[in-house]
Formats: C-alpha cells, sequence, structure tokens
C-alpha cells in the first residue's frame, strides 16, 4: 500500500477567533490550490488574508520539501482550533471592571495531491 503525500502548514497563535477562521477555511475546503486562492483573494473577511498566506507557504512547503506537482494540489484538509484567550481588563461603571476576551487561534492547512 502506497502512503498519500501530504504537506501542511501551520499558524499558531493567530491573533483571530477560530470561529471567524472557520467562515473561510469551509470556502475552500476540498478546492484546488489555484481555486482556493482566488476565492480566498476576493473575500472580504478578516481571516482572509491570513488565511492565503498560510496557503501560499503550505504549497511552497509542498513543492519544495516534498517534492510535489502545483497543478495537482488540493486542499484536503483546513481546520482551525481556539488557542489560549488573552484575559485584559477594561474599567467599566461604579468602579467596576468587565473582562475582555482576547481570542487565538491555531490554524492548520494540510495539501494532498490528485491522481
Amino acid at each position: 500500500m502506497e502512503e498519500t503525500k501530504t504537506a501542511q502548514a501551520t499558524l499558531k497563535y493567530a491573533r483571530i477567533s477560530s470561529r471567524k477562521v472557520k467562515i473561510v477555511a469551509d470556502l475552500i475546503r476540498g478546492k484546488n490550490v489555484d481555486e482556493a486562492l482566488a476565492i480566498v483573494k476576493f473575500t472580504p473577511k478578516a481571516s482572509s488574508e491570513i488565511i492565503e498566506k498560510l496557503l501560499k507557504s503550505a504549497i511552497a512547503n509542498a513543492e519544495n520539501n516534498h517534492e510535489m506537482k502545483h497543478d495537482k494540489l488540493y486542499i484536503s484538509e483546513i481546520y482551525a482550533n481556539q488557542g489560549p484567550t488573552l484575559k485584559r481588563i477594561r474599567p467599566a461603571a461604579k468602579g467596576s471592571a468587565v473582562r475582555i476576551r482576547k481570542r487565538t487561534s491555531h490554524i492548520t492547512i494540510v495539501l494532498k495531491e490528485r491522481e
């Protein structure tokens, strides 16, 4: 049994909520890399810039480290997990304080070659 080659890129501690990343991730899952880049480029979301950069990194990893062909690549997996939350405090009325949660995420893209 021959193992299929995979290449991946991971971004840890991205200062964006994983919930916002998942919206764009769902759009490009299973697509060819060129099609995915086009989708990400024209999606007006905060996470699309981050995902575009990460996708380009994954493509570079595939071509340079794993000798995979660019035109056969597709996104087999893309997921965003929750990272640690930065807790900040904002003054509120009557001398109280409100906690602000600045969420982070870990984003992973896995590429495979189509047969």
